[in-house]
């Protein structure tokens, strides 16, 4: 059994090379934490360090033993907290992150009622577009659409269908779509750049097409930018139905579905989070945005 006093002492000169920098640091006698390294090398059989000039240095068994010696210290930690808000009220900073897709019409009523739920809670939420490349053990993600490997645990929430639309004003003015094959005559709006490998559009009877659009000439990183420019006329684009009905509810007679037989996939939303112990206040925040997803997006998940 390794005595934790011990492992600090390790861990601290391991990252300082000096017993005077680091018993400075840990408010000890310099003796104190000698003595401490000391014993540890004396329960391992060991020596973990070797002196050279003015600096301590590991040795190879001291640098196998360092990596163990930081997932004991972790470990401990995390025990610490977990016990600690056993008897506190859930409490704390937490950050959401969330596809601007779905903020504006999911997130706010949620956060509202989440807030109101957990008085003591810090949250900060912001919106993107990407899925995470960083690990953050105390961030939330919802995102929209695929999500590569990125060290965090993936929980499948629920899909968005998605279909094609234009505005009536714009398709009053223009040649008849009747077919995916009819879309090469009009002027394609992907300013997320979601289309870049062509779109594969399904139709009960008729089969697959797929539909190689031009590369636009803009391209944004708001959804908001994207259905705009749908809203306004500038061409055909592809909307989960989901945004288009939140769309048209504020804004009616902006959107209407051009080919509604031809469908393209769902996109899948994700919940993602770090891996292993969870404090309160984050499995409190996944656990109520399981709670608050709307029916929508729960059938789709079920029917796909």
């Amino acid at each position: 059994m390794h005595d934790f006093d011990e492992l600090k002492a390790f861990a601290e000169v391991m990252e300082s090379g000096s017993l005077t920098r680091s018993a400075r640091k840990l408010g000890l006698a310099k003796s104190t934490l000698s003595r401490r390294i000391s014993h540890l090398e004396a329960r391992l059989e060991q020596p973990l360090l070797r002196r050279q000039a003015n600096r301590l240095l590991p040795t190879e068994a001291g640098l196998v033993f360092h990596r163990y010696c930081q997932d004991m210290l972790k470990l401990a930690a995390s025990s610490h907290e977990a016990l600690a808000e056993l008897r506190e009220d859930i409490s704390g900073t937490v950050t959401l992150e969330v596809h601007s897709a779905l903020a504006r019409g999911w997130m706010g009523q949620v956060l509202d009622t989440f807030m109101a739920r957990y008085p003591k809670i810090e949250l900060t939420m912001r919106t993107r577009e990407a899925p995470p490349s960083s690990l953050n053990s105390h961030c939330v993600h919802v995102c929209l659409g695929p999500v590569p490997e990125n060290g965090l645990h993936q929980e499948p929430l629920g899909r968005l269908t998605r279909g094609l639309y234009a505005s009536p004003s714009y398709l009053s003015q223009q040649p008849l779509l009747e077919h995916p094959r009819d879309l090469a005559d009009h002027p394609w709006i992907d300013l997320l750049s979601t289309t870049p490998d062509g779109l594969l559009l399904h139709h009960e009877s008729l089969g697959n097409y797929h539909f190689y659009p031009p590369r636009s000439r803009l391209r944004v990183d708001m959804t908001a930018l994207h259905l705009d420019a749908i809203a306004h006329g500038k061409g055909v684009g592809l909307l989960p139905h989901w945004l288009a009905d939140k769309r048209e509810a504020h804004h009616p007679g902006e959107l209407t579905p051009c080919l509604p037989n031809w469908q393209p996939a769902p996109l899948p939303i994700t919940l993602l989070y770090a891996y292993g112990y969870q404090p309160r206040r984050v499995k409190a925040l996944l656990a109520f945005l399981r709670q608050s997803l709307p029916r929508q997006w729960q059938h789709n998940e079920a029917a796909a």
